[in-house]
């Protein structure tokens, strides 16, 4: 069996586990969790990645050693070089990250392989979550940001709509987590966090924010996803966990305009991420 690490690196985090391919589920053992500030310096950052990969993959020979890595952008994939610049990251823009995790885990470059972390959900939905046998799928990411992906058969693209034109504004400005707090207190004067602290509020004011937010996400697909022709759409972030409060009315306003778009909800959530990490650096190696 392939040696493989799957590794979801966000903001705040770096998430991983070794993957088993031919189970194609997350071996849950070897999970690891750890808090990584972004806004530290360089040397601070690699040493917390390297100290949380060696733990999930300290009974794996190096020399067979797979590494997926699913990473925000914008990024040089192919080539594993940071170009972030807006705040996260700072310190390591423009590092060959591939070349300096490498040389730090004494393997080669051409075992680590980068992706999109909203194309490492698909990737992962399709190896071994939701959307499995499925060949044109598009995905949506909604939490603190939306992150957008289209699978066309082969491999998960990052569609990276999130700043794209919507009403008065930007999509994620509309489905993200931020909707929610800003139209809560619009309406009360009051703070939420998000959806979780919304579901503990009266059932009226619950009822008209879900119902103006599956307005607005119908409306996004009609406006963006529906030219894809996707097979199935499917969801994941936070805010799908909240989905049966919006299901109704978000079906509702695609058929009204001739969409019959199956939906499906991620049933494994950030775990998709390290999955669909791993199982694109296995499509690389073959």
């Amino acid at each position: 069996m392939q040696n493989i690490v799957g590794i979801d690196i966000g903001g705040s985090h770096i998430t991983m586990a070794q993957v088993d391919p031919e189970k194609r589920e997350i071996i849950s053992s070897t999970y690891v969790r750890e808090h990584v500030n972004s806004f530290d310096d360089k040397e601070t950052i690699f040493s917390a990645w390297i100290s949380a990969i060696n733990k999930a993959a300290h009974d794996l020979a190096q020399e067979d050693l797979l590494i997926g890595i699913a990473m925000p952008g914008p990024f040089d994939y192919e080539n594993g070089i940071s170009l972030m610049l807006q705040g996260k990251f700072y310190d390591i823009y423009n590092v060959n990250i591939k070349e300096e995790l490498a040389k730090r885990l004494s393997v080669s470059t051409e075992q680590i392989h980068f992706v999109n972390d909203a194309a490492a959900f698909m990737e992962g939905e399709v190896f071994g979550g939701c959307v499995q046998g499925f060949n044109k799928i598009f995905g949506v990411t909604l939490g603190t940001g939306l992150g957008t992906t289209f699978y066309n058969g082969e491999l998960a693209t990052d569609e990276d709509l999130w700043d794209s034109p919507f009403k008065d504004s930007i999509c994620e400005d509309y489905l993200a987590t931020r909707w929610f707090v800003n139209r809560y207190q619009e309406l009360t004067g009051e703070q939420i966090s998000g959806t979780k602290d919304l579901l503990d509020k009266p059932s009226e004011i619950q009822a008209q924010i879900f119902d103006e937010y599956a307005n607005s996400f119908a409306e996004f697909i009609v406006k963006y996803v529906d030219h894809y022709k996707p097979e199935v759409l499917v969801i994941g972030g936070n805010i799908a966990k909240a989905y049966p409060h919006f299901e109704a009315r978000f079906i509702q306003n695609l058929t009204k305009n001739n969409i019959n778009l199956p939906v499906k909800i991620s049933a494994i959530f950030e775990d998709a991420a390290i999955l669909g990490a791993a199982s694109y650096a296995l499509k690389k190696l073959i």
